[in-house]
Formats: structure tokens, sequence, C-alpha cells
């Protein structure tokens, strides 16, 4: 290694790359760039350490995004550093942190000015010391290094201001139309076309301003673009990675999300998002609302992120049965950093949104159309409540990798499939981790694809051989189970389940013990077969000794039934049964060793995570999102059989559960609720955790609910 007074910046950083055989890896690797090289070495470098790679930096190199990269849940930004003559020898190079990302990116590009001034000045001075008297046949080119043209040049001066390669073609920048960072006086249709603003009102701590257009026409079912401007005591970093997640923790602060998921990965800045909206006024009337649209970010020099949206079809995501496809004209945030107050950060959050909600009927109606834009810029209010309510330990959301929008008709085969995207578990990345993400990592005969097609690759490290396939749940035929509750895969029936995906619920990380991150739940360990709703005139215990019940059909297949049994006392005693199947569970594993354990090792470790993904503001603060030890909060009576294990769960049981029950009973109806079951992991050995299974009961009807079979005269 060189002599550390030539390190110009060091640091540890992530490397991404592709093997010779197309699959991605990433590797945790130390940094080092001096004035003429970039070089990485697998740990901190001393005395004379030979890097695993170096390269040559000059006058033709460049310095380019990469945009943002998932990697087991975790969210990474890149750059590529290459030389024009040989692109094929690039490095590139990513961290969590965009302002360090920033930094390296000035200091690169710092290094490669000095490069190329030092070249111009050697060719000026050769050029004086000519003896153009005998210069014969020489020519300039000879002195010569080949130059940029135009085009390159006012590319390599936008790519120094910004992260970000420009957004896609008609994709409409509203942010350089407004008075804040508005366009420059040369462009003059720009500036003829700067949007001006009325402020039409003040809400939940915003204002809201409405675009004032030189002319009154507009389609009647599209409204006048709208803006929330806001302050948000959070990092630009933080608000930008939760504007951009779509996963559960979205329902925590935009109270106009039903759904959403990534139909296609454009690139690093650009992606294609199907996206459901919950707007709440008269549900039963009008027809809920969807939207597939173009999504692109770029991050400024001033330190400001720009996210944009526009509407744009995909034969990937084709309209769906049941809603009316909306339209965004355009739309997106600007997050800007502010001066700290009181040694906290604060951040402005401006949210436009101008929108053709199409349909007919009231969504003619100007009131009608103006109070859904207003239901989703309120966000930036949700935005600022949640960071406010922040501890500081709960980890900022992620932005996971989605499936995208099926048909009507595919959405059941969409349930399995969707799994099998959280099938990886989450390997931290830090310095004290780096020997277990470089297993077999020691050749660097890594195969780059060309620098504007490196593109995102499903991804598994090494580390995910600790879980060995027969611990992962497999595809059972179900057809053969049945119960009383229907099973929908649309999600718009009544008094029915469904699989949600696994990805929705936070579970701990291999790293959680440090940070307390957490990371998508992913695939889960058994299926769920089958459910059964029933009512009686006293407690139903041990219903899985009823004959040809579920219980009994996976053992007779040679399968392992875990049975949840949720006893709700209401008008009468209700029981809501689930019946989870998969094979045996793997001796040693956490699993069965919950399965086999004692009463108390069951009530320390069963963990149940609950969501509200629709229903109203009260339910949903009642029941929460947090994850809670069953066998600590209401009494549960463990039965294990040769091939089951039935887990009763006594809610009235408890003073604080009856009465978050009967909020829920008397909305039963109108709710959505999300259930995960799971064994806590409280060791090292024994993380990352892993969802035993989940369902989704939409509007179940008190009503429908089956009489108790007799179950004393079943047999064991």
């Amino acid at each position: 290694m060189s002599n550390h007074s030539k390190v110009v910046f060091e640091g540890w950083l992530v490397r991404y790359g592709k093997r010779k055989l197309g699959r991605s890896f990433f590797h945790m690797r130390y940094f080092v760039l001096e004035p003429n090289l970039l070089s990485y070495y697998k740990r901190k470098p001393k005395d004379n350490m030979v890097p695993l790679k170096t390269l040559e930096i000059d006058g033709n190199c460049r310095v380019e995004d990469r945009g943002l990269k998932s990697h087991h849940g975790d969210v990474f930004c890149f750059l590529c550093i290459y030389n024009r003559k040989q692109k094929d020898h690039q490095i590139t190079m990513g961290t969590k942190d965009m302002q360090e990302l920033m930094a390296w990116k000035q200091k690169l590009q710092e290094v490669i000015d000095q490069q190329q001034d030092s070249t111009t000045s050697k060719h000026r001075k050769a050029f004086a010391s000519m003896d153009f008297d005998n210069l014969g046949s020489f020519a300039l080119s000879d002195l010569e290094t080949p130059l940029e043209d135009e085009e390159d040049s006012s590319h390599n001066l936008g790519r120094r201001l910004t992260i970000g390669n420009g957004p896609p073609d008609s994709l409409h920048d509203w942010t350089k139309d407004t008075e804040f960072g508005g366009p420059s006086q040369t462009d003059a249709n720009q500036v003829h076309s700067r949007k001006n603003w009325r402020l039409v009102r003040c809400q939940n701590g915003l204002r809201i301003f409405e675009e004032l257009v030189p002319v009154d026409y507009l389609p009647r079912s599209c409204t006048r673009a709208m803006k929330a401007v806001g302050v948000v005591e959070a990092k630009c970093d933080d608000v930008f990675k939760l504007v951009m997640s779509m996963d559960l923790e979205r329902y925590e602060w935009d109270c106009s999300f039903g759904y959403g998921s990534l139909v296609e990965e454009v690139d690093g800045h650009t992606g294609i998002l199907y996206h459901r909206l919950q707007l709440d006024w008269c549900p039963m009337l009008v027809w809920p609302r969807d939207l597939c649209y173009v999504r692109y970010w770029r991050f400024n020099d001033d330190g400001s992120y720009v996210v944009l949206f526009q509407s744009r079809d995909h034969p990937k995501c084709r309209p769906q049965q049941g809603y009316v496809r909306a339209h965004i004209e355009s739309g997106g945030f600007k997050i800007s950093a502010l001066k700290t107050r009181n040694g906290r950060p604060r951040t402005q959050v401006q949210h436009l949104m101008q929108i053709d909600l199409k349909g007919w009927g009231v969504n003619y109606l100007p009131w009608y159309q103006q109070r859904c834009v207003l239901q989703i810029l309120n966000s930036v209010a949700g935005l600022r409540e949640y960071f406010s309510q922040e501890d500081g330990v709960k980890a900022v959301a992620r932005i996971p990798k989605m499936l995208g929008a099926e048909s009507d008709s595919n959405l059941e085969k969409k349930d399995t499939k969707s799994q099998d995207v959280g099938k990886q578990q989450a390997q931290p990345l830090d310095q004290a981790n780096v020997e277990t993400l470089d297993e077999d990592s020691d050749d660097e005969e890594d195969y780059q694809e060309p620098e504007a097609n490196i593109e995102e690759e499903s991804i598994k490290s090494d580390s995910d051989a600790k879980y060995s396939e027969d611990e992962q749940s497999e595809d059972i035929d179900i057809s053969a189970f049945s119960g009383n509750l229907r099973r929908d895969a649309t999600d718009k029936g009544r008094n029915c389940w469904m699989v949600p995906e696994g990805n929705l619920f936070k579970v701990r990380s291999k790293n959680f013990p440090y940070d307390k991150s957490k990371i998508p739940g992913g695939k889960y360990l058994m299926q769920l077969a089958a459910a059964d709703w029933f009512k009686g005139h006293s407690r139903i215990d041990h219903v899985a000794r009823r004959r040809g019940c579920a219980v009994q059909v996976a053992a007779e297949k040679g399968l392992f039934s875990l049975v949840v049994n949720l006893q709700i006392p209401a008008s009468a005693h209700y029981s809501m049964v689930m019946y989870f199947v998969s094979k045996h569970p793997r001796p040693g594993s956490l699993l069965q060793r919950f399965v086999d354990g004692d009463d108390e090792f069951r009530n320390n470790r069963l963990k149940l995570i609950p969501s509200v993904p629709k229903g109203s503001w009260i339910v949903r603060q009642s029941v929460g999102s947090t994850p809670c030890l069953l066998g600590k909060a209401v009494d549960c009576t463990y039965i294990r059989g040769q091939n089951y294990l039935e887990i009763d769960v006594d809610i009235g049981s408890s003073a604080v559960a009856n009465g978050v029950l009967g909020i829920v009973c008397g909305a039963i109806t109108t709710l959505v609720v999300d259930m995960a079951f799971l064994v806590q992991a409280n060791t090292v050995e024994e993380l990352p955790e892993q969802l035993i299974g989940a369902v989704r009961m939409a509007h179940i009807e008190l009503s429908a609910a089956d009489d108790v079979p007799d179950l004393d005269n079943a047999n064991s």
C-alpha cells in the first residue's frame, strides 16, 4: 500500500458485480482513493497489504451513478467508475447513506479533474518547446488526447450536479416549474410554463396550494394540480426511504394507501409501480381506484430528493377487475433539508398531485375530486406524525422487492410466487461481518456488464445455506383440504380468507441484537390449508379431534399440522380456527423445539404480528401492528397430538384483549385483518426469524358462523 499521506479518501463500501455465470454479488470492501489510483481490500490495509483490485485514474475516467439496488431488504445506492477507453475495466461501489456516496463522488471527480488538468498542462509545455522549423510531417494530433464532444461534455457537467440520469421521456418534472428551484432564465420554454400557486387552505399543519391555470378548461374528471407543503422533523434520507417504501410500514403514515407492488425495475432510478388507492368516501357507491405509473427519483447537488410520478400503461399491469384505473397527470415529492432547530433535523416535504379519477357519476363532482386529492396529500401530515412519535430504535422502512400486478385469474398463482420472493434471509453488511460476506470471494474475476446494462437480479448469498430446503415450506396440494370458511384469491371478497404476502410483515434480522433492525418476513414455514368459523354455547376446545377435519386429512398424507384456535367471547362463543400444514419440522430447528417443548417455553416464544389493512382509524389504533407474545398476553392451551399441535387462544382471559375485541367485533364486517404467527428468536443462532404462516380475514360476518359439531363423540 502507498504512504498514508497520499490517501485522498477511504472507508468501507459495498462492492457490487457479477460473476461469470451472471450471478450478482455484494461484498463489503475497504476502499482507498489516492491521487491516481482507486483500490479496495478485504480488510483495512496494514503495512504492505496487496489490494484485491485497483483502477488507475486518469483524465479518461468517468463517474456515473447506478441508482438503488436492494439486497435482502437493505437498499443501497451505487456509483460506477470506469475508463472511457476501457469500459470493461470498472468498479461499482455503494453504501446505504446517500450523503456518504455523494462525498465519494465528489472526491473521485476532484481526482479526475486534477488528472485532466495535469494532462493539459503537460501538452501545453510540450507544444511550447516544439521546434516548428524541424516539424516535418509531425501532426498536432500526435500530442493530443481525444477530447469529448460537446454532448459528452455537457453530460459530464450534469452528471456532477445530480445523482440521476434524467427522467424518462414524457415524464414532466414539475419541480422545475415552481418557484422552489425554478428554471433558469436561459430556458424560455420552462419560463413560459412556470406554474403559479394560490394558497387555498391550511390543514393538519400543512399549507395546501392550488395551481393557477391561464384557462378554466380541464377534463371534467380531472382536478387542477394541488400541492401540500409541510415540515417533518427527520433527516432527508429517512424521509426519502419512507416515501419510496411500499410495505406494511406505509399504512402507518399514508391513509390513501391500499396496496402497492413493483411491476418492473427499469433501472436504479426508474420503476413501474402498481398502486391501489384507499379512498374513504362512500365505498358502497364508488368503485375503488388503482394506478399503474412510472416513478423516477434523483438526488440533487443541494441535498434534496425529487420523486416524480406519471401514469403509464404496461403489459404486465393491465386493468384489474373491480377497479377503475385512475390516471396521474403529474405528481410526486420534493424533499429538501432545512436548518436544524434545537439540534433536531428538519425537512421540507412538498407533495404534488394532479389526478384524473376516471369513472362516471359522482366522480364528476368537483368537491368529491378535491376531497380525494386532499386525502392523498394528507400523507405529508402522516409523515410528520410518524417521525414525531419515533423513539429512535425502530428501523426506517425499507424498499422491498415486490411482485407485479397480475390479472385476477392469476392472483391465486401470485400468492404462491410471492412467497418465493422472500425466501432469502437478510445478511447484515458491516465491518464485523466482512468474513461472513466474503466466503469464496478471493477470486475477483467478476463478470462485468456494459456500464449501461447492469441490472438487479435475484441474489442468494452463501449464508443462505443455513436454511436447508426441507426447512422451507414446499408446495403442497391443498385442494384436498376444506373448511366452512371459503378462500378467496381476490381482496374484494366478503366473509373469506386469503394468504397475505410474507414480505408485508417485519421480523428480526440476523443483526437485531446490535441495531434492532428488521427485515421482510419472506416465505412461510407452513401453508395455510383451511379455516373454520364456529359458534357454540360454551368455549370450543380441542377442535383437532373433530372427525374429517383438516388435521386428519393432513395425517393421512403424512403431514404435520399446527392448529390455531382463536376463542372469541361475544354474544355466543366463537372460534376462528386456522390449519397450517407442512412436512414434519426438521429435528433441532426452532419450530421443532417449539412443537415438542413445554408450555413455559411455548408461552415465551409464540408471537403474533397483527395488522388492519382496511378499517376505521379507531380499530387500527386499538389493534396496532406491534408484535406480541400470545402466551404472555392471554391464556393459551397447547394440545400435542401424534401429528399435530393445537393452540387454543382464550382472548377473553385478558381484560385488555377483551376490550379491544369489543371494538373489533362491533365493526368486524367492515374490517380486513392480517395475522402472522412465528416463534420468537432470542439468540444469534436462532436469527433471523421465520414466519410460521399468516392469514388475512376479510369482512367476517358473525351470523355466518356454523354451529360447532359434536366434538365429544369425535375420534381422537
